[in-house]
């Protein structure tokens, strides 16, 4: 058996577990959450939010990317988010590859130069302060005001706040 299966069978009774109910599409708490994919950073526990509260934006590196505007876009011009919060963490994979190794990589093995930005880093509060700016100048973005970034210990699953000194 697949683990996809034993997961679909967790979710069987999951999902037997509740009553069926509806959640507005509209985050309660208007708040955008952009984070790492990284396994051992539960968001929801992590910050006490429940279904509903927030929408949860997930990459390698919690890196703001064209896609993650997008996202972002949709979520404040059409879902109602007003809030910005980035979570990047400690001991990040994106920290042990650079750009151009791991572009070379993809090329050696598929014949084609990716299309898309690496964006490893070496120093996770630089980029979470990297991050923050991105959003805050971002034109698709009406609400750039509430953009706070922290980086989460993977250790201790204790939040650092990061500020931006200057733009």
């Amino acid at each position: 058996m697949e683990f996809i299966d034993e997961l679909l069978a967790n979710n069987q009774t999951f999902a037997a577990s509740l009553p069926a109910h509806h959640l507005d599409v509209h985050p309660i708490r208007k708040l955008a959450v952009v984070t790492c994919m990284d396994s051992r950073l539960d968001v929801f526990a992590a910050l006490g939010l429940r279904d509903g509260e927030a929408h949860i934006l997930r990459n390698a590196g919690g890196v703001i990317t064209d896609d993650v505007i997008r996202s972002l876009a949709v979520s404040q011009r059409r879902l109602g988010t007003r809030e910005v919060m980035l979570i990047h963490h400690t001991d990040c994979g994106m920290q042990t590859l650079s750009d151009d190794g791991f572009r070379a990589e993809l090329q050696e093995a598929t014949g084609v130069a990716p299309a898309f930005a690496i964006e490893s880093f070496a120093d996770v509060d630089a980029d979470v302060r990297q991050s923050i700016l991105r959003v805050r100048r971002s034109a698709f973005l009406p609400h750039r005001d509430v953009v706070r970034g922290f980086v989460y210990d993977v250790d201790t699953h204790r939040l650092k706040e990061i500020h931006v000194t200057a733009e």
